[in-house]
Formats: C-alpha cells, structure tokens, sequence
C-alpha cells in the first residue's frame, strides 16, 4: 500500500505540468490559434519563476514571475502571428528555441541554488487517513489548482456566451467577424491565456516538483502538453485523464529502472514520447467521423477594411 501510494503521488505530480499547460492550450487552439511554442514558454517560466521565488522568498510570488513571462513570451508570438499574419507554426517553433535560449540566459545566475519547495497541504484527521488520506488532502495547491483549471475553462467554453463566441472564432472566423465580434482581440487573449498556463506549468517544476533550476528542466514536456490537447480531441474533461495517463507513464518508467528490469534505460526514458506517438496514431485511425479539431485553426485572418 505504501509503495502504491507512493506511486500516486509521484504520478499526480508529473502530471500536473502536463495538465495546466495543455488546459492554456486548449483554449488558445479553440479561438483558432496553433501556438507550437508552449515548450519555449514553459521553460521560460520555469527560469523566471525560480528566480522569483528564489530572490523574493515567497513561491506566490515566483509563481506569478512564471505567469508574467508565459504572458510576455505569448504576447511576442501573437504580435506575429496576429498583428502581422505571420505563419502559425514557423513562429511558434521559432518561439520555442527562442525560450529555451532566453530560459539559459535568465536562469544562469540561479543554477545550484535551491528552496523550499512549495508546502503540501494537511488536513488533520484526513491527511492522516488510510488509504487515500494524503493523495486527497495531502497535495500541493498547484495540483489542485490544475482541477479547478480543467472545471473553469469547461464552464467557460460550454456554459458561457463568451466561450461560444471564442469557439465560434476557431470554428469560423470569417462568420464570426461578420456578426461583429472582435476575433483577432479574442484571439490574443486566448493566446495571452496559454501563454499565462504554460508559464505557470513550467513555474511548477523548480517550485513544487523538483526545488532547483536547471537548464532544459521541462524535458520536452510542452510537446507532450500540445499532443495532449489533440489526444482530449480539444475537449477539458478528457484532457485529466491524457494528462495523468501520460504522468503514469513517465513515472512507471523510474520504477521499472529502480526494480532492475533488464530493458535499456534509454528505451524506458523513451517510453512517454513513444506513448504519446502511438496514442495519436491509435486515435487518428478510430476517429471515423473527420476530425474534431476546430476548423480554422492554424489559418490566417485578415479582418477586411
């Protein structure tokens, strides 16, 4: 039992990252947007985010540092591809090395400190109590955070006017901008907002999960986010259960190192990529009915004069 939990904790933590970032992109996607610089975006928060919390003291803080540079990196890339018409994937692909570059620079001065690491919570008699005490009541408020992420922007998309109008944006732009809705502003802050959750996701990794800053920390975690969003086939419920799929994976693989099963570590550490690949290809051959994704997402528009 202790093992097992030990293990459920350990996967709820890898996947929240996963969770949040993917939730911003959700949303940015729907309004018709395809940023592919949410791994650009993530380590930047990370860098900025520990920054934050390592000078101020305080991992609030820190994680608004992580937000604002999320913010300020997705601003660059709606500048672009909105105020300019700039290709979609080009400038997101170019973000993310431009973040990975500028995540180095900002996080030089931070590398080998550490903090603390963000409390956990504890409820006294529930945390306490077996089994699933601690994985209910003995979490970080990130992890929670990232659930209540998942139920907001559900309401919103689906029980809201303005979420209707959002998807209205991604499904088709030309209609939406006939009936007098503002789609390039409703796009940027679509954009604004992944950017803020991808900022946020990768402020997580040196605040809660692991409490030091390295270079390259997010390990490509923003490309699991990006295929996540596709695998929920753009839908927020399914995205938890992507989310903590693919976090099981991540940490069976540690496991299964740590036993001493005789498979090559380079081929487990593969395994959530190579995961993430199959569950996409799995999905693209079952889905009979065309594809889900929002119609205009990826193209261009140029509101007419």
């Amino acid at each position: 039992m202790e093992l097992a939990e030990a293990i459920i904790l350990s996967v709820l933590a890898a996947s929240t990252p996963l969770l949040i970032a993917a939730t911003g992109e959700l949303v940015t996607e729907r309004s018709g947007v395809l940023n592919l610089g949410v791994e650009g975006m993530m380590i930047v928060g990370a860098a900025c985010g520990f920054g934050g919390a390592f000078l101020s003291g305080s991992i609030i803080l820190g994680s608004l540092c992580g937000v604002a540079a999320g913010i300020l990196m997705s601003l660059i890339f709606a500048a672009m591809t909105l105020g300019l018409a700039v290709n979609q994937v080009a400038t997101g692909l170019a973000l993310t090395i431009l973040g990975i570059g500028l995540s180095g620079l900002i996080g030089a001065g931070f590398v080998g400190d550490r903090i603390a690491p963000a409390p956990h919570l504890y409820i006294p008699g529930l945390t306490d109590f077996p089994p699933a005490g601690r994985i209910l009541f003995g979490e970080d408020a990130f992890v929670y955070l990232s659930l209540a992420l998942v139920i907001a922007v559900w309401w919103f998309l689906y029980r809201t006017r303005a979420g209707l109008i959002l998807r209205a944006c991604g499904d088709n732009h030309i209609s939406a901008h006939a009936l007098g809705y503002p789609v390039l502003r409703i796009r940027m802050f679509a954009v604004m907002f992944g950017g803020g959750c991808a900022g946020l996701a990768g402020a997580y990794l040196p605040l809660a999960y692991t409490p030091f800053f390295i270079p390259g920390m997010t390990a490509g975690r923003g490309w699991i986010a990006l295929a996540l969003t596709v695998f929920a086939s753009w839908r927020p419920g399914r995205l938890v259960i992507g989310a903590y799929l693919f976090g099981a994976v991540s940490i069976l693989q540690l496991h299964a190192q740590a036993l001493g099963i005789g498979i090559p570590s380079q081929f487990m550490s593969a395994l959530p990529y190579l995961a993430t690949v199959i569950v996409l290809v799995l999905l693209s051959r079952a889905r009979s009915g065309g594809s889900t994704a929002p119609a205009a997402l990826g193209t261009v528009f140029v509101p007419d004069r």
